[in-house]
């Protein structure tokens, strides 16, 4: 007995649905839309620099020249050594950075009072390109170098980050919140 048209208006109307279903499920992976709505706070110990000591005049003993120079010890604790602030790219971003080096010469990127939006495969980024600032920042830092740092703890709060030991600071002068799977900048910070 031949299939009426009404059945095969559903048997179409199952399939076009199903296509429909499995590219929302696929859609929804790839862009991960629910992240926009989720906050994740990360509360890292960020150390407190050290002010460094320059080397100041001091009068000397009598005999010996009327001012001699003493060069004091290095500051005990943590230094830094570059900073900046996050300007916004595709995504609000706010914050400040801090590259610190620790007594033991280790180097770390702290994100202080980061907020931004969070998103799929965003990573913390030191970078050699410029930071650039509008529509145009947002993908500035593919086109350069760039130590990836890992991926970002959260979008809110304190963040400490290892950057290598190999890692040349006069070169790499910039940090972008760089969002892997869809080549854009969330945020970016020069360093001076």
């Amino acid at each position: 007995m031949p299939r009426s048209g009404s059945s095969r208006h559903r048997r179409w109307w199952w399939i076009g649905g199903g296509a429909v279903l499995v590219a929302a499920v696929i859609a929804g992976l790839v862009f991960q839309p629910w992240l926009l709505f989720v906050d994740v706070r990360v509360e890292d110990e960020i150390p407190a620099a050290a002010t460094p000591v320059a080397s100041v005049p001091v009068a000397s003993e009598p005999a010996a020249d009327p001012v001699d120079v003493v060069t004091p010890e290095p500051p005990a604790g943590p230094v830094d050594l570059l900073t900046g602030s996050l300007i916004s790219h595709e995504h609000e971003t706010s914050g400040q950075v801090r590259v610190i080096e620790n007594p033991d010469g280790s180097r770390q990127l702290a994100l202080i009072g980061l907020q931004t939006t969070n998103g799929p495969d965003v990573h913390v980024w030191l970078s050699a390109g410029p930071v650039v600032e509008g529509r145009d920042g947002w993908f500035t830092a593919a086109g350069y170098d760039h130590i990836d740092l890992g991926p970002i703890k959260g979008n809110l709060g304190d963040q400490l980050y290892d950057i290598p030991a190999d890692a040349d600071l006069s070169v790499f002068r910039s940090v972008d919140l760089w969002c892997v799977q869809f080549g854009v900048s969330f945020g970016a910070a020069a360093l001076a």
